[in-house]
């Protein structure tokens, strides 16, 4: 781990006021809204055990704006209440008056959960450190706070206020997960070895993208697997696919795709075929003959049998990102037998990203991968070699409040 960096052993946090901030954005059903895994609600509360004689404020975003799982945080306290088997406060409120009164109102032992700070616009919006610290929700929360913990690697790559803006106002550490985090990716840089090959899917195609040319400058990427949105966005710069995509900026995500199969022929492979619903069933098809009222929910069996072959002849696999609706259990398929040809393969493996993580645990080989994150993006970019600034605020804050 990171000399430079202070843990919750080099700060007193007894009898303080301490924010905790975590990424619990969890997987959302997209019918009934109930919260399908809890495995980083699970990991957050490693810190909570650790610190029963502080007052605990846990800050977290959950979901994308407009999106089904953009909830409240009333389900994440009531399973932090279970997990940890005593009483959690959720808190209707962000930075108002409500949260600054619960924070001021509670005593040593004390657990509250404050509502999605993605609600409060400021989160939604990457800051510079010195901007985050001037605004509305550091400056009104950071009076009523004696400490922070960052424990949000999932979030390492964002600079939203919550993330980048208290580091040098008020004593900041790095929580449990980070230091696992870093300690694990030590260990696996020192053992690992080629050919890599990463397996790309999942919605959130802009982080994808950004970080392709880095893994594969970093050395990090011999064959890329793709599946997923990310892999639409492939196929549909080559012509392959013509349906919708709900891709921000999908013109230049399209552009860059077809900048990177140009730079890297060799480099890349995409579905060869993928499944979608028909009349209530899965059927596959090839990209290129689907319907443009089709949506895509998995990659098809041909396309698993291909990159199952690849899996199994790596040196080290690196997955992130689910290749399809998983929640659906007619389109978990794809993310299932992948994962599987993971847990069997004779490499290093590293799976990365929430949705992935439940999905292990589901399928019932969490144990068989050598290292399970719940971090995303953030992952793909800390193996590519990029800097984070959640890891620049801890840096930071060491300088301030080390002794």
């Amino acid at each position: 781990m990171p000399a430079k960096i202070l843990t919750m052993d080099n700060l007193d946090l007894e009898g303080k006021r301490v924010l905790l901030r975590v990424d619990i954005n969890t997987p959302v059903h997209p019918e009934t809204g109930e919260l399908l895994e809890l495995s980083r609600i699970e990991e957050a509360a490693m810190n909570i055990r650790d610190l029963p004689k502080s007052v605990v404020v846990v800050a977290s975003h959950q979901g994308r704006v407009g999106r089904y799982d953009y909830i409240s945080m009333d389900k994440h306290a009531k399973a932090f209440a279970k997990i940890l088997g005593k009483e959690v406060r959720f808190v209707q409120d962000v930075f108002g008056e409500a949260a600054q009164a619960a924070i001021d109102g509670s005593s040593p032992g004390d657990v509250i959960v404050l509502d999605n700070l993605r609600f409060t616009a400021e989160e939604n919006v990457e800051f510079t450190p010195k901007e985050a610290e001037k605004t509305i929700l550091v400056t009104r929360l950071s009076s009523h706070l004696d400490a922070c913990i960052l424990d949000a690697f999932p979030t390492a790559h964002r600079s939203p206020p919550s993330i980048v803006g208290f580091a040098e106002l008020i004593p900041t550490c790095a929580g449990r997960i980070v230091a696992k985090e870093l300690m694990k990716l030590e260990r696996i840089f020192a053992i690992e070895k080629g050919p890599y090959v990463t397996v790309l899917g999942g919605a959130k195609v802009t982080d994808r993208i950004d970080a392709i040319d880095a893994l594969i400058a970093n050395n990090r990427a011999d064959k890329v697997l793709l599946s997923g949105l990310v892999g639409l966005v492939f196929l549909k710069s080559r012509g392959r696919f013509t349906g919708k995509l709900t891709v921000e900026n999908e013109q230049k995500m399209l552009v860059k795709a077809r900048q990177l199969l140009d730079d890297h022929p060799e480099t890349f492979e995409m579905p060869i075929d993928v499944a979608v619903r028909v009349d209530g069933t899965r059927q596959e098809f090839d990209p290129t003959e689907l319907r443009p009222d089709m949506v895509v929910l998995d990659v098809g069996k041909k396309t698993i049998d291909r990159y199952s072959r690849f899996i199994k002849g790596a040196g080290t696999v690196f997955m992130s990102g689910p290749p399809g609706a998983f929640e659906y259990a007619e389109f978990a398929l794809g993310t299932e037998m992948l994962l599987k040809a993971l847990a069997n393969s004779f490499g290093t493996t590293i799976v990365s990203g929430g949705h992935l993580s439940a999905a292990l645990y589901r399928f019932g080989i969490h144990d068989s991968i050598d290292h399970v994150s719940t971090s995303g993006g953030a992952l793909v970019q800390y193996l590519a070699g990029k800097r984070l600034p959640l890891m620049d605020a801890l840096e930071r804050a060491s300088v301030k409040w080390g002794k």
